[in-house]
């Protein structure tokens, strides 16, 4: 309620927001949200347009760039959709869904739990480190192309590390959904695993995990959470600047796209480029990039809900993109751009990849 508050209410995240771009609707804009996050806070009654509005915000922080007062509008949003599923009117359908695929199947996306591994360039070895490499479901299931290359990039540099046959999933989702509750619940059960097997550093090549496991388990678990936690290009880029990793030159140009959770979330802007660079690859930025980079689209779970919006927003970023390669550090990014790219005929003009495919 004092985030709410010190909103002066001077429009400037409005026209940086991406829903309000692709929508038009001021219902949908930084500033609704803030007056939805009120009313379902005060325990005013709540209409349809409130929930979507707390729901279709991918919480990528653009606005709270462009807030002169500093207002963190994803905190509002988060603390809104808590109240809504405390109050009982989330989770909604869109989340049911996957909600049961992840307690049931073990993943977020309703595969095989068998087929977790299928993406693994070798026989699985079972062997103990300190250090795991948490894949993550996307990584696993529908874009193994960023598993499989963060893997054999990280044995190239000589890291240590091991995988888990039956990894589970990270609980990322839940907490986005408001679950709170649940959300500590799988929070705890993989805190307790990672313990017992030793674990004191986690590499992960998704971002959602990454944030996940860097942010919201010691918010929810405190100090008995303390487990180092480094996305994979943080790893590489160390490697590779201390002569550990040798690469080979590719000539070609790219455009490198910053996921709201590496960039602005967590300021890694410049370690992906500098391995495109030491790749051979020259960078040709999207005038929004960096800090003001455009989102995806997909996060905080605005896909499962509104899947076309989603995809509008994606649409924007691949017209944005003056190379036909498009590399971006977020395995989410990259799913729901080529989705992007293959429902608005747009294959043959644009290539999305995932950074580790070039190293």
């Amino acid at each position: 309620m004092e985030e709410i508050k010190n909103c002066t209410r001077c429009e400037i995240c409005v026209d940086v927001c991406p829903i309000y771009k692709a929508t038009g609707k001021e219902a949908f804009s930084p500033l609704a949200r803030i007056d939805a996050a009120r009313s379902v806070l005060e325990g005013e009654e709540i209409s349809p347009e409130i929930v979507e509005s707390i729901y279709n915000c991918p919480e990528c922080g653009r606005c709270e760039m462009a807030c002169p007062s500093g207002v963190h509008v994803t905190s509002i949003v988060e603390a809104a959709r808590t109240e809504l599923v405390r109050r009982g009117v989330a989770p909604l359908e869109g989340h049911k869904r996957i909600v049961n695929w992840i307690l049931e199947l073990g993943n977020s996306v309703g595969s095989d739990p068998a087929k977790r591994l299928e993406w693994l360039p070798e026989e699985f070895e079972e062997k103990e480190s300190s250090t795991l490499l948490y894949v993550g479901c996307l990584p696993s299931y529908l874009v193994r192309e960023s598993a499989k290359s963060s893997y054999i990039a990280l044995r190239r540099a000589g890291i240590d590390f091991m995988i888990l046959r039956d990894e589970g999933c990270c609980g990322v989702y839940l907490y986005d959904a408001g679950m709170r509750n649940l959300a500590e619940k799988v929070f705890r059960q993989n805190a307790a695993r990672f313990e017992k097997l030793g674990i004191e550093k986690i590499i992960t090549p998704c971002a959602g995990c990454y944030r996940c496991f860097k942010r919201y388990y010691p918010k929810i678990l405190g100090k008995t959470f303390e487990i180092e936690v480094r996305h994979v290009i943080e790893v590489l880029d160390e490697a590779i600047r201390a002569g550990r990793m040798k690469l080979g030159k590719k000539e070609m140009e790219v455009t490198y796209h910053d996921p709201c959770r590496l960039g602005r979330k967590e300021g890694l802007y410049e370690a992906p480029r500098r391995i495109l660079e030491r790749c051979g690859v020259k960078v040709k930025e999207m005038s929004e990039n960096r800090e003001n980079g455009m989102c995806c689209g997909a996060g905080a779970g605005i896909r499962s809900l509104y899947r076309e919006l989603s995809m509008e927003v994606a649409a924007a970023v691949l017209r944005a993109a003056p190379s036909k390669t498009l590399v971006t550090s977020c395995p989410f990014c990259v799913f729901n751009l080529k989705y992007a790219a293959r429902k608005k005929g747009m294959e043959m003009e644009k290539d999305v990849k995932y950074i580790t495919e070039l190293i």
